[in-house]
């Protein structure tokens, strides 16, 4: 375990901020565009600070939510302070907001009809969970993905929990090649994120030019965020021939890479592989902020050139936050968002991570080497005693659950509700909801779980309605049952069905409330 002492954390956490903002702004000009950039510095006037910037401020309203609800923040925390804080109402984030508005909960807020779930409006916010949570990316990685399926899906997702795994770690590991490879140990495999930094990666081992690479990981991995706005016929500029369209906003994975390619072309050095990142395209500004922000944190705001953070002069400006809303309070400068976050670390740190009370003031005690990467599902033997290991999923299997798969945490277990790949029901015909509750204790008693179905509506609970099972505390194992109902008339086309647990002998307990909506009956 390796020991970081507040005023390393303190350089490392503004190098990270003083790097997004940089990254942000200077490539906040070029977004949008398919073109190769060729700028060396800012290109806008700065002489009253930063534009706003929406790669920066949305994360700004998670601090808030972290200062009050502590680590018991998850996605359905952060969705009610999407719908009271967050301007925006365009693609990702207003498709959310209009789900979460009609009782659509995470992680289905963030998929069901949502174009551009794809897209890179989560992986943008991973720095504020690797910052809580220095050293510790399996932390990290949990909150980033509590955060993205607020507003996101699938390569959207897995995109903010990969930066917040690789930026965590970047607080105790400097191999930036690890560092890719310990954040991809977090997601899925196969997944199309994962795919594209391993192609960014294999393109530097075999000394593709950076143009040729630019071109093969756009082709394999297509979005469109370089063409919005511009008529078909004018697609084409000099430097983007041979690009071709993909599906509207499927953009993480291509920008992603994008941005690690520039980190291995550009050697890790801060302006070499800025420049690189933004000559790209695409959504630049996302591009150079997310792989600034690790880079600060890797060389500490001592090492940032002079060049690149004196013009912004430490300022943070906004342009998506309800900032005159009650409830609020928006830190000015990346100096005040850094001390407020060192304030935060022990509110997501245990006592046994972070010691306030250090010789040299507080210490948090990280991981190291290994230990950095996503633990691997079969770590434990199933149905071993696992001890103080908690029996549930891992961030990666976490990340591979189903949108429909809806999860609540509670002090005492952890439940899912599978609403078997749809949101809908038919009147008259069978319907089914899989429930799962695994012991969340850290003691990890054994226990007898009830689960219940109820519904206010005109649906007959036809089996499991009301059921008792073991809830045992070994590795890997967890009470499931299959709720079947009927809806026996159209109510208005929507019912709500509520699903309670509670521990049998305690009074732990817990419901989550799903509504469902009428689709038309077959055709006969």
């Amino acid at each position: 375990m390796k020991q970081l002492e507040i005023n390393e954390l303190r350089n490392r956490i503004k190098g990270c901020y003083t790097g997004k903002n940089i990254g942000g702004t200077f490539g906040a000009p070029f977004e949008c565009k398919r073109q190769v950039n060729t700028a060396e510095f800012y290109t806008q006037d700065l002489s009253m600070g930063p534009p706003a910037n929406d790669d920066l401020d949305l994360q700004l309203v998670w601090l808030n939510a972290v200062e009050k609800f502590g680590r018991t923040v998850d996605s359905h925390i952060l969705g009610e302070y999407w719908l009271s804080y967050i301007i925006p109402n365009w693609v990702e984030y207003g498709m959310a907001k209009a789900n979460l508005r009609t009782s659509l909960l995470p992680p289905l807020s963030g998929y069901i009809d949502n174009t551009y779930g794809n897209s890179c409006g989560a992986f943008i916010r991973s720095e504020i969970w690797a910052c809580l949570a220095p050293g510790h990316p399996e932390i990290a990685a949990a909150y980033a993905c509590e955060d993205a399926i607020v507003d996101h899906c699938e390569e959207g997702a897995w995109g903010e929990v990969f930066f917040a795994a690789m930026q965590s770690s970047a607080f105790v590991e400097t191999d930036h090649r690890k560092l890719i490879d310990i954040g991809l140990s977090y997601i899925p495999e196969d997944c199309a994120v994962s795919r594209a930094v391993r192609m960014a990666f294999s393109c530097y081992e075999e000394g593709v030019p950076v143009a040729e690479c630019r071109i093969r990981i756009h082709n394999a991995f297509p979005g469109t965020f370089g063409i919005q706005g511009i008529r078909l016929k004018d697609i084409e500029p000099e430097g983007s021939r041979g690009m071709v369209n993909g599906k509207p906003g499927y953009d993480a994975p291509e920008n992603i890479a994008f941005s690690i390619a520039a980190w291995l072309y550009g050697e890790n050095d801060f302006e070499k592989s800025l420049l690189l990142a933004n000559s790209f395209g695409e959504d630049t500004d996302c591009i150079c902020a997310s792989l600034c922000s690790t880079l600060g944190i890797l060389l500490g705001e001592d090492n940032i050139p002079s060049k690149w953070k004196d013009p912004l002069n430490d300022k943070i400006s906004t342009c998506c936050i309800k900032n005159t809303s009650i409830g609020l309070w928006i830190p000015e400068t990346a100096t005040e968002l850094t001390e407020r976050i060192l304030r935060d670390i022990p509110i997501i740190l245990d006592q046994d991570r972070c010691d306030i009370f250090g010789e040299n003031g507080m210490t948090v005690t990280c991981r190291e080497g290994e230990d950095l990467y996503c633990e691997p599902a079969d770590a434990y033997m199933y149905r071993i005693n696992s001890f103080c290991k908690n029996p549930g999923l891992t961030v990666r299997q976490t990340a591979e659950l189903s949108p429909y798969v809806i999860r609540k945490k509670n002090p005492a277990f952890y439940m899912m509700a599978d609403l078997n790949g749809s949101i809908n029901y038919q009147v008259g015909k069978k319907r089914k909801i899989t429930v799962t509750v695994s012991n969340d204790f850290y003691w990890n008693e054994q226990h007898w779980v009830k689960i219940s179905a109820y519904s206010k509506d005109d649906v007959s609970i036809v089996s499991n309605g009301e059921v008792k099972l073991p809830l045992n505390n070994l590795s890997g194992t967890c009470a499931k049952a299959d709720i079947t109902f009927i809806v026996n008339s159209s109510l208005g086309g929507s019912i709500d069905i509520m699903i309670g647990v509670s521990l049998i002998g305690r009074h732990s307990q817990g419901a989550l409330s799903i509504t469902l909506y009428q689709e038309a009956a077959d055709e006969d």
